[in-house]
């Protein structure tokens, strides 16, 4: 048995081994630039042999590439076709970081070996068959530039680069009062995940806070999805943007003149919720007084049956019931299983685990009910609504018009009890205001 017990054990941690020694995203950045390195995000160049290869943080503060040597390559934007690389120069590895600076303003032309098609220039990469002259500039501490350990940085060959080209800068600001736009008191995020798209292929895949020198035409900007937060909005130029898009795309945005284009973001988290099991057991019972059970008595809620949940015995008989008609709530009636979310909220705020104040992400069956929301809502107009509809529609099982609305309230509500949906006033890791 130990030995069959040893070799289980042996076998599950192998499997778990991928998971638990997978490489972290690489940090940093890295950047094409020009012979001097005095240029960071320049993307557009007359010619092959003037792109140079330089990187570090990808925004003030953030960490560098760690020291060591890096392989490189070139490859058309969609990275599948092998344009020039490193491997095989007599030099595989000619990207080196240390002390936390790329030590060197790397030529591309001269670092690379061709890829298949060799350049009559004697330029180290091939020519790209983008039609908009786009190429993939890579540098990864694998070989095999597996994307957690490799960084990118697009770029453009044209014969004719505009004398002026225009610059797109992309910023993420912690839209804390949830209205789309950044106001004063408000902070900027950076390291925020980002792409840029043009020509219909990936041009640029960075973070916040970001500033690019582009090539005129119409481009599409688009954040990552973060888990625990939720996009609000876009602001272009410092106006709401009102083009295609949604609150975490946006599309065109068209250059010439220079664009910033600035996303809204929170995140969801703990406000002080307590569950229907907290307010049924000993612990909440504790805490409920005669007050509490005049305040639940006021509102519409409804038993199983559609009829009037009142308490009006004494404290002991009041904590018995209310027991009872919270464990059992279901929602067959969704009325029944809407009130015994809506009674724990309302114990939570009388008791001052929760503000009346405090914003809660409902997602799009909010926003759908209440127009103009983005899905959120505070406490106080939430119960509201909920107390609103209970009044007026008691019973309300499978079939019912009513049963979706009441619905949407119930699960809005039972995620703020299991303390998991308030709007955060701060940014959450691994986030900060930036300084």
């Amino acid at each position: 048995m130990k030995t069959k017990l040893a070799l289980i054990i042996t076998l599950a941690g192998c499997f778990l081994c991928g998971n638990i020694f997978a490489a972290p995203p690489l940090p940093g950045a890295i950047f094409t630039t020009d012979s001097t390195c005095s240029g960071v995000d320049l993307n557009i160049y007359a010619s092959k042999d003037l792109v140079y290869l330089n990187g570090g943080p990808a925004h003030p503060g953030a960490a560098s590439l760690p020291d060591g040597s890096y392989y490189v390559r070139v490859t058309d934007p969609s990275g599948s076709l092998l344009l020039g690389t490193s491997i095989g120069s007599g030099n595989d590895r000619p990207f080196v970081v240390s002390g936390g600076v790329v030590q060197g303003c790397y030529q591309l032309c001269s670092i690379l070996i061709s890829g298949g098609n060799p350049d009559p220039s004697g330029c180290g990469y091939d020519d790209t068959t983008n039609p908009g002259g786009e190429y993939k500039a890579w540098v990864s501490t694998v070989s095999t530039f597996d994307n957690n350990s490799t960084k990118t940085d697009n770029f453009k060959v044209r014969a004719d680069p505009p004398p002026t080209p225009p610059t797109l800068c992309v910023n993420k600001f912690y839209d804390a009062n949830v209205n789309g736009v950044k106001d004063p008191t408000e902070c900027y995020i950076n390291g925020w995940p980002i792409r840029v798209f043009a020509d219909d292929n990936l041009l640029i895949e960075r973070e916040t806070a970001f500033c690019s020198v582009v090539d005129e035409g119409s481009y599409r900007v688009a954040e990552n999805d973060v888990t625990n937060w939720v996009h609000t909005g876009v602001v272009v130029n410092g106006v709401p943007f009102t083009g295609t898009g949604s609150p975490k795309e946006v599309y065109p945005v068209t250059l010439p003149p220079d664009q910033t284009v600035e996303f809204g973001n929170v995140c969801l988290g703990a406000g002080g919720g307590l569950t229907l099991g907290f307010w049924s057991n000993r612990n909440g019972q504790n805490l409920e007084n005669a007050n509490d059970f005049a305040t639940l008595t006021s509102l519409c809620l409804r038993t199983a049956s559609g009829g009037n949940q009142d308490f009006t015995s004494t404290l002991a008989n009041n904590k018995t019931a209310l027991n009872t008609f919270l464990l059992g709530a279901n929602a067959v009636n969704m009325a029944n299983m809407l009130s015994a979310q809506m009674a724990a909220m309302e114990l939570n705020v009388l008791h001052g685990f929760v503000s009346w104040t405090a914003t809660v992400y409902g997602g799009n069956c909010i926003a759908n009910y209440f127009p103009g929301s983005n899905g959120f809502i505070t406490v106080n107009a939430l119960m509201a609504a909920a107390n609103t509809s209970l009044c007026s529609y008691g019973n309300t099982p499978a079939g019912h018009p009513q049963r979706a609305y009441q619905e949407c309230l119930k699960n809005t509500l039972d995620n703020a009890n299991n303390n998991l949906n308030f709007v955060q006033s701060q940014p959450c890791s691994p986030f900060t205001c930036a300084q």
